[in-house]
């Protein structure tokens, strides 16, 4: 094995030990590429390094959505404001910039079945998680479903600090289905857990 190539295993070894992924799989190219413009060492390390930084972003952006469970992605583009000239659609466009998030401020969205509230909501979480904000999506039956469940596994602990550590928690189509009194009794503390620590969203047909 000639130096050059005990080199290159060095590198190589050393990429994944640092979990540099992008960089390891497009070193090569992109020193080829310099060489052909006759860049500059700094020049070949910003680029490698800039490639790494947006590909880690991207996959950082992808387990965040991942880990929202959406039931669809939905984005504000597709949203038909002409169909409901009701919702004040500068408003909606204001919240995209997530500035309540960093005021741990809450959204209501009332409206009637097929007035576009999930939609709404989603393409609002979506956008958040494009920030770089943790979001997570229940319907108030699931997430009632799961609280239940925890507490009769001991879990309900845990499932707390879950969701404490979001920057927004996502409650769809509350008041469709009534709940149990223990039901309600614990997402009532979910709600109140949520108080001065993230923002709530919630979607709802109740008039309050």
């Amino acid at each position: 094995m000639t130096e050059k190539d005990k080199s290159t295993v060095l590198l190589e070894y050393s990429l994944k030990k640092l979990k540099l992924p992008t960089m390891l799989r497009e070193y090569a190219a992109l020193a080829a590429v310099c060489r052909k413009d006759r860049s500059d060492f700094p020049v070949y390390l910003l680029r490698l390094a800039e490639r790494e930084l947006l590909d880690r972003e991207r996959r950082a952006a992808e387990r965040r959505i991942k880990d929202a469970n959406f039931p669809v992605i939905k984005t504000i583009d597709t949203y038909e404001f002409s169909a409901q000239p009701s919702i004040n659609e500068a408003l909606v466009r204001q919240l995209l910039s997530g500035e309540y998030l960093d005021k741990r401020e809450n959204v209501l969205l009332i409206g009637n079945p097929g007035t576009g509230k999930t939609h709404l909501a989603c393409a609002l979480a979506f956008s958040a998680c494009a920030q770089g904000r943790r979001v997570r999506f229940h319907t108030a039956t699931d997430l009632v479903t799961q609280l239940l469940e925890c507490r009769e596994e001991k879990r309900l602990q845990r499932l707390h600090k879950q969701l404490q550590r979001l920057h927004l928690l996502l409650i769809d189509e509350l008041g469709y289905v009534p709940f149990s009194k223990a039901g309600a009794e614990l997402l009532f503390e979910v709600i109140s857990r949520a108080y001065e620590h993230h923002s709530l969203m919630v979607t709802t047909n109740l008039a309050f």
